[in-house]
Protein backbone atom coordinates (compact mmCIF):
# COMPACT_ATOMS: atom_id res chain seq x y z
CA UNK A 1 0.00 0.00 0.00
CA UNK A 2 1.38 3.46 -1.20
CA UNK A 3 1.84 5.73 1.39
CA UNK A 4 0.31 9.26 1.14
CA UNK A 5 2.76 12.37 0.95
CA UNK A 6 1.79 16.14 1.66
CA UNK A 7 1.88 18.30 -1.02
CA UNK A 8 3.28 22.01 -0.28
CA UNK A 9 1.44 24.69 -2.24
CA UNK A 10 3.60 27.91 -2.29
CA UNK A 11 2.15 31.18 -2.86
CA UNK A 12 -1.52 30.47 -3.06
CA UNK A 13 -3.76 33.25 -2.77
CA UNK A 14 -5.52 33.80 0.57
CA UNK A 15 -8.80 32.41 -0.47
CA UNK A 16 -7.02 29.25 -2.67
CA UNK A 17 -9.06 26.32 -3.39
CA UNK A 18 -6.27 24.26 -2.44
CA UNK A 19 -7.27 24.90 0.98
CA UNK A 20 -10.96 23.29 0.47
CA UNK A 21 -8.94 20.11 -0.68
CA UNK A 22 -7.12 17.42 1.90
CA UNK A 23 -3.62 16.78 1.56
CA UNK A 24 -1.95 20.10 0.67
CA UNK A 25 0.12 22.42 3.15
CA UNK A 26 -0.99 25.78 1.90
CA UNK A 27 1.47 28.86 2.45
CA UNK A 28 -0.89 32.06 1.34
CA UNK A 29 0.74 35.70 2.16
CA UNK A 30 -0.39 35.48 5.54
CA UNK A 31 1.68 31.90 6.12
CA UNK A 32 4.77 33.33 4.11
CA UNK A 33 6.06 30.33 2.07
CA UNK A 34 9.86 31.35 2.65
CA UNK A 35 9.21 29.77 5.94
CA UNK A 36 8.55 26.30 4.42
CA UNK A 37 11.61 24.15 4.85
CA UNK A 38 10.14 20.32 4.42
CA UNK A 39 11.15 17.87 2.62
CA UNK A 40 7.64 16.66 0.14
CA UNK A 41 7.26 17.83 -3.51
CA UNK A 42 6.05 21.56 -4.43
CA UNK A 43 3.60 23.35 -6.60
CA UNK A 44 4.62 26.75 -7.03
CA UNK A 45 2.26 29.51 -7.58
CA UNK A 46 4.80 32.43 -6.89
CA UNK A 47 3.12 36.19 -8.14
CA UNK A 48 4.18 37.05 -11.72
CA UNK A 49 3.60 40.77 -11.83
CA UNK A 50 7.11 41.34 -11.43
CA UNK A 51 8.06 38.94 -14.03
CA UNK A 52 5.47 39.75 -16.74
CA UNK A 53 4.98 41.39 -20.01
CA UNK A 54 3.69 44.14 -18.32
CA UNK A 55 6.07 44.41 -15.56
CA UNK A 56 7.31 47.61 -16.23
CA UNK A 57 3.35 48.99 -15.65
CA UNK A 58 3.21 46.50 -12.43
CA UNK A 59 4.01 48.14 -8.73
CA UNK A 60 5.64 44.80 -7.25
CA UNK A 61 6.63 44.73 -3.28
CA UNK A 62 10.39 44.86 -3.29
CA UNK A 63 11.00 41.56 -2.42
CA UNK A 64 8.78 39.99 -5.04
CA UNK A 65 10.52 39.38 -7.42
CA UNK A 66 12.52 37.26 -5.18
CA UNK A 67 9.70 34.92 -4.50
CA UNK A 68 9.76 33.10 -7.43
CA UNK A 69 13.53 32.48 -7.37
CA UNK A 70 12.65 31.00 -4.13
CA UNK A 71 9.57 29.00 -5.69
CA UNK A 72 12.04 27.35 -8.39
CA UNK A 73 14.72 26.26 -6.02
CA UNK A 74 12.07 24.16 -4.09
CA UNK A 75 10.89 22.89 -7.02
CA UNK A 76 14.32 21.56 -7.87
CA UNK A 77 15.24 20.58 -4.60
CA UNK A 78 11.95 18.64 -3.77
CA UNK A 79 10.25 17.94 -7.52
CA UNK A 80 7.06 19.71 -7.92
CA UNK A 81 5.61 22.31 -10.56
CA UNK A 82 6.49 25.60 -10.71
CA UNK A 83 3.43 27.67 -12.74
CA UNK A 84 3.68 31.10 -14.30
CA UNK A 85 2.44 33.00 -17.39
CA UNK A 86 3.62 32.18 -20.47
CA UNK A 87 5.04 35.54 -21.12
CA UNK A 88 7.28 35.19 -17.90
CA UNK A 89 10.75 37.01 -17.97
CA UNK A 90 11.89 34.15 -15.48
CA UNK A 91 12.77 31.75 -18.29
CA UNK A 92 14.83 33.57 -19.85
CA UNK A 93 16.53 34.76 -16.73
CA UNK A 94 16.84 31.46 -15.32
CA UNK A 95 17.66 30.03 -18.15
CA UNK A 96 14.45 27.54 -18.04
CA UNK A 97 14.03 25.47 -20.99
CA UNK A 98 11.42 26.15 -23.11
CA UNK A 99 8.51 23.68 -24.29
CA UNK A 100 10.13 20.91 -26.67
CA UNK A 101 13.53 21.32 -25.30
CA UNK A 102 15.95 19.08 -23.72
CA UNK A 103 15.18 19.27 -19.62
CA UNK A 104 18.04 20.85 -17.57
CA UNK A 105 20.72 20.00 -15.52
CA UNK A 106 18.07 19.26 -12.91
CA UNK A 107 16.13 17.26 -14.76
CA UNK A 108 13.49 19.91 -15.41
CA UNK A 109 11.18 20.47 -18.35
CA UNK A 110 8.57 23.11 -19.60
CA UNK A 111 5.09 22.16 -20.99
CA UNK A 112 2.80 25.07 -22.25
CA UNK A 113 -0.91 24.52 -21.57
CA UNK A 114 -4.19 26.96 -22.03
CA UNK A 115 -6.07 26.94 -18.82
CA UNK A 116 -9.26 27.04 -20.76
CA UNK A 117 -8.45 23.63 -21.32
CA UNK A 118 -8.94 22.92 -17.30
CA UNK A 119 -11.95 24.99 -17.09
CA UNK A 120 -10.72 28.64 -16.90
CA UNK A 121 -13.16 31.03 -17.92
CA UNK A 122 -10.34 32.58 -20.37
CA UNK A 123 -7.70 31.23 -22.60
CA UNK A 124 -4.71 31.75 -20.47
CA UNK A 125 -1.44 30.41 -21.48
CA UNK A 126 0.79 28.83 -18.98
CA UNK A 127 4.30 27.81 -18.57
CA UNK A 128 5.01 24.59 -16.08
CA UNK A 129 8.32 24.21 -15.01
CA UNK A 130 8.69 20.64 -13.93
CA UNK A 131 11.31 18.29 -11.67
CA UNK A 132 10.61 14.53 -10.53
CA UNK A 133 9.54 12.83 -13.66
CA UNK A 134 9.93 12.24 -17.17
CA UNK A 135 7.57 14.19 -19.86
CA UNK A 136 6.77 10.48 -21.15
CA UNK A 137 5.11 10.75 -17.41
CA UNK A 138 2.77 13.35 -17.92
CA UNK A 139 -1.08 12.87 -17.26
CA UNK A 140 -3.22 13.07 -20.24
CA UNK A 141 -3.85 16.92 -20.80
CA UNK A 142 -7.21 17.58 -21.58
CA UNK A 143 -8.71 19.32 -24.66
CA UNK A 144 -11.98 21.58 -24.29
CA UNK A 145 -13.88 22.62 -26.91
CA UNK A 146 -15.86 25.67 -27.24
CA UNK A 147 -14.71 29.54 -26.96
CA UNK A 148 -14.35 31.29 -23.56
CA UNK A 149 -16.71 33.77 -22.43
CA UNK A 150 -14.38 35.92 -20.92
CA UNK A 151 -10.78 37.46 -21.46
CA UNK A 152 -7.50 38.05 -19.63
CA UNK A 153 -6.94 41.47 -21.05
CA UNK A 154 -10.71 42.73 -21.55
CA UNK A 155 -9.73 43.66 -25.56
CA UNK A 156 -12.97 42.54 -26.91
CA UNK A 157 -15.21 45.76 -26.86
CA UNK A 158 -18.01 43.92 -24.78
CA UNK A 159 -18.29 45.14 -21.48
CA UNK A 160 -18.87 42.46 -18.63
CA UNK A 161 -16.13 39.82 -20.67
CA UNK A 162 -13.39 40.75 -19.00
CA UNK A 163 -12.17 38.86 -16.01
CA UNK A 164 -12.01 39.91 -12.81
CA UNK A 165 -9.14 39.68 -10.71
CA UNK A 166 -9.71 36.46 -9.14
CA UNK A 167 -10.62 35.03 -12.22
CA UNK A 168 -7.34 36.01 -13.86
CA UNK A 169 -5.28 34.59 -10.68
CA UNK A 170 -7.60 31.10 -9.51
CA UNK A 171 -6.52 28.03 -10.31
CA UNK A 172 -9.35 25.80 -11.83
CA UNK A 173 -10.04 22.41 -10.53
CA UNK A 174 -8.63 20.68 -13.14
CA UNK A 175 -5.76 22.11 -13.50
CA UNK A 176 -5.37 21.60 -9.44
CA UNK A 177 -6.06 17.71 -10.27
CA UNK A 178 -3.56 17.60 -12.99
CA UNK A 179 -0.72 19.32 -11.16
CA UNK A 180 -1.54 17.00 -8.10
CA UNK A 181 -1.18 14.04 -10.34
CA UNK A 182 2.49 15.15 -11.47
CA UNK A 183 3.04 15.67 -7.93
CA UNK A 184 1.67 12.09 -6.92
CA UNK A 185 3.96 10.22 -9.33
CA UNK A 186 7.28 12.77 -7.98
CA UNK A 187 6.30 11.15 -4.63
CA UNK A 188 5.96 7.43 -5.45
Amino acid sequence: MACFKMIAVLFARQDSRYKDLPGYDVYDISRDARNFNESYSVIAHPPCRAWGRLSHMANPRPDEKDLAWFALDKVRKNGGVLEHPKGSKLWKEASLPMPGEFPDEFGGFTILIDQYHFGHVARKWTHLYIVGIEPKDLPEIPIRGGQPWKTICGITGQPGRRCTQYEREYTPDDLIKFITKICEKINE
